[in-house]
Formats: C-alpha cells, sequence, structure tokens
C-alpha cells in the first residue's frame, strides 16, 4: 500500500578515487615489503661507508657463513613467536649440543653421519622437555626456556668438564666451512660486471632459484586474482620481480667470484623452502597463525592446541642443534662459551624481520632478512672499527624501532 510519502531513491556510494586507492596500496606494499626496503637501505650505506668493503666476494661469502647458525635459530624463533611464546633457551641448547657432537665424533669415535644425527635426536628431547611444560603443564614459555637456559648451560659444562674439544674431523667441519666450487667448471665474467673467473654451477643455480620465484610469485598471484583477492598493479610486480632477481643474481654472482656456493647455505635454501611451505601450505601451518592470533578462538574451533604448542617447541629443539652443529663445525671446536646470546640475535632477528610481538604475525623469509640485517650491522661496523659498546647501543635502538614500527601500524589499522 501506498503511503503517498515520496522517497528519495538511494545511490550507490561513489567510487574510491584513484589517489585512495593508490595510497592503500602504497600503505600495504609499505607494510609487506618494509623490511626488504630496510635491509638493501642499511646495505647500501654501510656500502658507502665501507668504500665497497662489505661488498666483495669474500665478505658477502664471510656474511653468510658467520651468520649461517643466527639464521637457523630464527626460522624457528620466528614459528614460536607467531604462536605467542618465546625461547630463551635456544643458545644454550646451541652450545650444550656443540659440547655432545663434540663427545659423539671427537672422543668417541661416532662416524660423522651418526653423530649429526644423535645430536638431532637429542635437540629434539630437549625441545619435548620444555614443550610438555608449556603446552601440557600450563607454565608461562618465558619461565620454562629461562630455567633451559640455565639447565643447558649447566649442561654444557658438564659435558665439557669446562674443557674444549678439538678438532673435529674434515668431512664435520665442511658442514659449514665447505664450498659447492668448481663441479661444473668456471666462466670468465664480462668487464661491465666486474670482470674476474666465476663458478659456472652457482650461476645456474641462481639463475634457477629467480626462475622459481617468479613462477611461485605469479601462481599466488594468479591465484589470488582467480578468487577477487586485492593485488598491486602488473606494472609493480614486474618491477618486483625485477629487482628480486637482480639482487639475487647479483648476491649469487659474488659467491661464485670467491668460492662458489657454501654448504650451509644449501642447508639454508632447504630450511626456508621447506618451512615457508609448512607456514603457508599446512594445515599445521594455519594452526600456528590461528593459535597467536586468538587463542581461545583457536580452541572453541577444534584446533589440538596442546599438540601444536608441543611440536612447535620439538621444532625449536631441533634446529637449535642443528645450529650448534652449524656452530661448532665453523670454529672446529666444541667450547663452554659456545651460544652465549645467540637468543637474543634470534629473538631480534624475528621481530625486524616482521614478527608481531602478540602473536599471530611473521613470515619465514622476513626472519631469514631480519636476521642478514643484524649480521650486515655487525659487519659493517666492525669493518668501520665502530666500537662493540656503540654496537649494541644500535642494534638495541634497531630492534626497539622495529616493534614499535609494528606496534603503530597496528594502531593505524585498528589491530589490537
Amino acid at each position: 500500500m501506498s503511503t503517498g510519502i515520496a522517497t528519495k531513491p538511494s545511490t550507490p556510494a561513489p567510487p574510491p578515487s584513484p589517489g585512495s586507492n593508490f595510497l592503500s596500496s602504497a600503505r600495504k606494499g609499505l607494510g609487506q615489503s618494509g623490511i626488504f626496503i630496510a635491509f638493501f637501505a642499511i646495505l647500501a650505506l654501510f656500502a658507502v661507508l665501507t668504500k665497497g668493503t662489505i661488498l666483495t666476494p669474500q665478505n658477502i661469502s664471510n656474511l653468510v657463513v658467520q651468520n649461517s647458525y643466527i639464521l637457523i635459530l630464527a626460522i624457528g624463533m620466528v614459528i614460536v613467536i607467531i604462536a605467542g611464546h618465546i625461547d630463551l633457551s635456544v643458545g644454550s641448547v646451541v652450545g650444550f649440543t656443540g659440547a655432545l657432537a663434540g663427545v659423539f665424533i671427537v672422543q668417541m669415535g661416532f662416524p660423522v653421519w651418526l653423530g649429526v644425527l644423535l645430536v638431532l635426536g637429542i635437540g629434539a628431547i630437549v625441545g619435548a622437555w620444555q614443550g610438555y611444560w608449556v603446552a601440557y603443564f600450563g607454565i608461562p614459555a618465558f619461565i620454562v626456556t629461562l630455567a633451559g637456559m640455565l639447565i643447558f648451560r649447566g649442561g654444557t659444562l658438564l659435558v665439557l668438564g669446562n674443557k674444549q674439544i678439538s678438532p673435529f674431523p674434515d668431512s664435520f667441519r665442511n658442514i659449514s666451512a665447505g664450498f659447492a666450487d668448481g663441479l661444473v667448471g668456471y666462466i670468465n665474467v664480462p668487464a661491465f660486471l666486474g670482470g674476474g673467473e666465476a663458478d659456472l654451477f652457482t650461476l645456474l643455480l641462481g639463475a634457477a632459484s629467480v626462475a622459481v620465484l617468479v613462477w611461485t610469485q605469479a601462481r599466488t598471484r594468479a591465484a589470488r586474482v582467480k578468487y577477487h583477492q586485492s593485488v598491486g598493479s602488473s606494472g609493480a610486480f614486474v618491477a618486483r620481480m625485477v629487482v628480486a632477481g637482480a639482487a639475487i643474481m647479483y648476491f649469487v654472482l659474488q659467491l661464485s667470484k670467491f668460492k662458489g656456493l657454501p654448504y650451509v647455505l644449501f642447508i639454508l635454501a632447504i630450511l626456508v623452502l621447506v618451512y615457508s611451505a609448512v607456514m603457508n601450505r599446512s594445515v599445521f601451518g594455519r594452526h600456528v597463525y590461528a593459535i597467536g592470533g586468538n587463542l581461545h578462538a583457536a580452541e572453541l574451533s577444534g584446533i589440538k592446541v596442546k599438540s601444536v604448542t608441543f611440536w612447535v617447541f620439538v621444532n625449536m629443539g631441533v634446529l637449535a642443534a642443528l645450529a650448534g652443529i652449524v656452530f661448532a663445525a665453523r670454529l672446529n671446536l666444541a667450547n663452554p662459551t659456545n651460544g652465549a646470546s645467540f637468543e637474543l640475535d634470534a629473538i631480534a632477528a624475528a621481530f625486524i624481520g616482521g614478527a608481531a610481538v602478540t602473536g599471530g604475525v611473521g613470515r619465514v623469509i622476513g626472519a631469514i632478512v631480519g636476521g642478514l640485517t643484524v649480521g650486515v650491522l655487525n659487519n659493517g661496523m666492525s669493518i668501520l672499527g665502530v666500537d662493540v659498546a656503540y654496537q649494541q647501543v644500535i642494534k638495541g635502538l634497531v630492534l626497539l624501532g622495529a616493534v614499535a614500527f609494528d606496534v603503530y601500524s597496528k594502531r593505524r589499522s585498528g589491530g589490537r
């Protein structure tokens, strides 16, 4: 029935202006790529300050080898932080497992492969021990792992008897000090790329890595378009892939001019690929994000929170043991002080790489870039002769700035 009252037809809301779309896309892109921009900015700054020394082939190779164990720890740590926890014991576990490697391989004469497997297994037991108290007994991870820091540092002293164990066999040392050099020959580098001789296998592997990166990113973009999710412009995507590909090939070219790819870089590459897939594409990874994002909602949705938390700490124990093996192999020494303060660098790498202090947010690749950022800071300041006290101050300010940016971003977006 008509009321006789004229009504004004509703009009659709005006579409957002191109400028607002651009600004929104720019903010989103900055949030996703900020750590990469910061990393390259810091690298460029030190390249200028050190007059290119930090970008020499030998220094880039050393940068990878010297920070490999921190990057391994950062992978495990970012998963722990995503789940809403923290692990303060990883440095002590590095020292403890490195000491056990010395006992098994040097003192007891076990084959290297058997000693490595035993150490990784003990790392899993360590993680299971801590995971039980956190997941099933309900003690906060901060307390459990603080106790673990003391327990396993003491365990290191007991295992070594306050002595050092050295030397390790060459096959063990090659885990950290070996290079894949000259497998398929060498080629001459054109003068406009710096000249010299480069390892062909390293270059081919780098080119294959770029191809895989572009292919996977293109598939991800296509999937988002298919399901009507927001994506950046095609031009921005192409530009991002060109910059990423050029950066990878420059890095690979420098490695190929020194000794080729370090074996430890293969280990890191496999870890990054596997854990990125686990966190982004597996049920377990989605559950970790859900638990860290909203524990109560995760419980109500049927996620086995205790089991997932337990396995997060088991995984951290295994990766800490692997880092202990890599560090002992690099030093050719099992020492009571091995691993001291490594937990701080691993935590810093995760937070600088974009992990949220409240959990539920973070990426494996972000933790790797965060670890490399810390490595570049350490390396660049050492080349410049900056006093150790000032180095600590600067790293602390960088960590504070990264967390402050995370908190500020959440406030701007209305998050928690």
